[in-house]
């Protein structure tokens, strides 16, 4: 039972008047700070940083995907940058620790954790780019959250542009770096229709593994649906994967959407919505993840 202070909210409608040129909600249940701002730093001490030497400070990486600013690799892409400082020092080294009452600096702005930490389903509609901004000026998933969510939430993964469907989006970057590592495994199913028919082939060498323009491409499963469609599941997510397996079969895609990610399907979401996963769908992606680690682990020993 939500407690008092936890309130609901129907999945966030989509405007479509705001893709200009392409054709084709609630906080987080099982919240324990109830929105209330809290400090990672209290009495000295970080949030956990699994490998930190020092409980007083954390690393500066870390620090910065605790703030919503991208998950843990992409802010050490950041560092790498040489984007970010700490007390006035320009900071590329990823080693380099943060303390309780530094001042951290990205582009500029002050960078401060964010107490809540939310985690977001969002059926991506086509159309939209998986980056927080973007060069271009093309819209962005992200812009879809943005009038519901103050947080700064930034996306687990991607979809390509011109695909729509599953793409979960979060501040916590513990949560982030564990469902995105390469050990994590987690599936990803896809519904894609072609223009014309598919050769059957297509389906037994993916499941395989096909190797395209040099790089290697195995799928976990592949199905017909009928001629001019399929299911497909990745656990690993190479760029645009299936669109250059089947271009290399001369098959167009027609519509490609992402139906699930792990425990996670899109159900009901239509496209454009969104909504907040409970904390049960929460850990069960980390008990996903966990337990194909631990598989592969036990593979390898």
């Amino acid at each position: 039972m939500r407690g008092n202070n936890h309130f609901s909210r129907s999945p966030r409608a989509f405007d479509s008047k705001r893709i200009k040129s392409f054709d084709n909600g609630t906080h987080n249940e099982g919240n324990e700070n109830n929105g209330k701002r809290t400090e990672y730093f209290n009495n000295g001490t970080a949030p956990e940083d699994n490998g930190k030497s020092d409980k007083q400070e954390m690393r500066l990486q870390v620090y910065l995907a605790h703030a919503g600013v991208a998950s843990r690799r992409a802010c050490e892409k950041i560092i790498a940058e040489g984007r970010v400082s700490v007390n006035e020092t320009l900071v590329t080294d990823m080693g380099s620790k943060v303390r309780a009452g530094d001042t951290v600096l990205l582009d500029g702005k002050p960078v401060h954790p964010e107490a809540r930490k939310c985690y977001v389903l969002l059926n991506k509609p086509a159309g939209f780019v998986c980056t927080l901004s973007d060069e271009k000026g093309r819209p962005t998933a992200a812009d879809l959250l943005k009038e519901t969510y103050s947080e700064r939430l930034y996306n687990i993964g991607r979809l390509d542009m011109f695909s729509s469907g599953a793409i979960l989006f979060t501040n916590d970057g513990d949560f982030a770096a564990k469902i995105e590592h390469p050990s994590a495994q987690i599936e990803k199913e896809y519904v894609i229709e072609t223009t014309q028919d598919f050769p059957p082939e297509l389906l037994t060498r993916f499941k395989r593994g096909i190797r395209v323009d040099g790089i290697f491409y195995k799928c976990r499963s592949a199905a017909a649906v009928n001629r001019r469609k399929l299911r497909i599941v990745l656990v690993e997510g190479k760029n645009r994967e299936i669109r250059r397996v089947l271009d290399s079969f001369n098959c167009t895609i027609k519509r490609l959407v992402r139906v699930r990610i792990g425990n996670l399907e899109l159900g009901t979401l239509k496209a454009g919505e969104f909504r907040d996963l409970t904390a049960k769908e929460r850990q069960a992606m980390l008990d996903l993840a966990a337990e194909s680690k631990n598989e592969k682990r036990k593979y390898t020993e």
